[in-house]
């Protein structure tokens, strides 16, 4: 039976969620060259975790990231080669609602990979509108971890009631959940601060991982209150939340300027500081680089708390998403 300990997860690592997304993030096909050198940078760098789901894409290109990875984890020969870890999610779409469905997901998206899944999760939790379908679904998971076709076993959305439950029913079956990953960052303490997370995973030997560590690209200090905006959905969030994240803005700027960072570093420093893995997300080696530049170094401990307060203060945080239960 495989071992989660077998599983290899770096300081940070690297979203993959605009990786066949042309809605929010204006993915083209052009762009796979540059996603490429992107991998390459990474995993050269000790960022070797990368978060992807079977979801991820646009219409007929869904599956797109699992792909891109796949072939680029394939044709990467250097440094870090062997610690190469692909996380998956696999959506609980209302069409999947067996264990078999489940296993199918998951043989799907290692074809798609071309190799094993690492880390299986699931993507969200059902809870909050179908709790009848997630016990199957979660079986899937343990069915293919119990198969050998999986390392270790994740979820994601899932506050600590159910991860409690999860945590029980997996243990019947001596299934151990490795990672549980939340939307974390400055503008969205919830799930450590309110929902008390960070305790209870690390009372279970569970490592956090925290998607949108720069809440889609508003804590990288590119973009003001009086634009330019992102295009699209991004946009319209930002013209909401750029006005009450001053205050944090602010803070991270003057870190940022005494300790000869970018703004982005410091906020994804934050995010290892608390404990977590974060997975910022990146589309150019530029980014890349920005991102891994957030390695090497530790913030303060007055400077994170700092920016505890600023977050604290701050009246509008990011969107939670509707499937993180409590």
């Amino acid at each position: 039976m495989p071992n989660s300990q077998s599983l290899s997860l770096p300081t940070m690592g690297c979203g993959t969620w605009a990786w066949g997304n042309q809605i929010l993030w204006g993915y083209k096909e052009t762009m796979d060259d540059q996603l490429q050198q992107v991998f390459n940078l990474c995993v050269n760098h000790g960022v070797t975790l990368f978060d992807t789901g079977d979801s991820y894409g646009t219409g007929r290109l869904n599956g797109r990231s699992e792909l891109l990875l796949g072939r680029f984890a394939k044709e990467y020969h250097g440094l870090n080669q062997d610690q190469i870890c692909i996380a998956t999610k696999l959506a609980a779409y209302p069409w999947r609602w067996t264990s078999h469905a489940m296993v199918s997901a998951g043989n799907a998206s290692a074809q798609r990979l071309g190799r094993n899944i690492d880390l299986v999760q699931m993507h969200w939790s059902t809870a909050n509108y179908a709790p009848w379908q997630e016990e199957r679904l979660l079986d899937g998971l343990a069915d293919l971890y119990e198969q050998g076709l999986v390392k270790g076993v994740g979820l994601s959305n899932f506050g600590p009631k159910r991860l409690l439950w999860v945590q029980k029913k997996f243990q019947a079956r001596g299934v151990p959940i490795a990672t549980l990953q939340v939307q974390y960052s400055l503008l969205s303490t919830y799930p450590v601060t309110e929902l008390g997370l960070k305790t209870v995973c690390d009372d279970l030997g569970i490592k956090l991982i925290a998607y949108s560590p720069l809440a889609l690209g508003l804590l990288t200090g590119k973009f003001t209150e009086n634009g330019p905006f992102p295009p699209g959905i991004r946009g319209l969030l930002f013209r909401q939340l750029l006005p009450g994240a001053k205050r944090i803005l602010e803070c991270l700027r003057d870190i940022a300027n005494f300790r000869h960072k970018s703004i982005s570093q410091v906020a994804i420093n934050w995010c290892i500081c608390k404990g977590t893995i974060p997975i910022p997300g990146a589309k150019s080696v530029a980014q890349a680089q920005n991102n891994i530049g957030a390695l090497g170094w530790q913030l303060s401990e007055s400077e994170v708390t700092e920016l505890d307060i600023a977050a604290a203060k701050t009246d509008k945080k990011m969107v939670q998403n509707i499937f993180q239960t409590k």
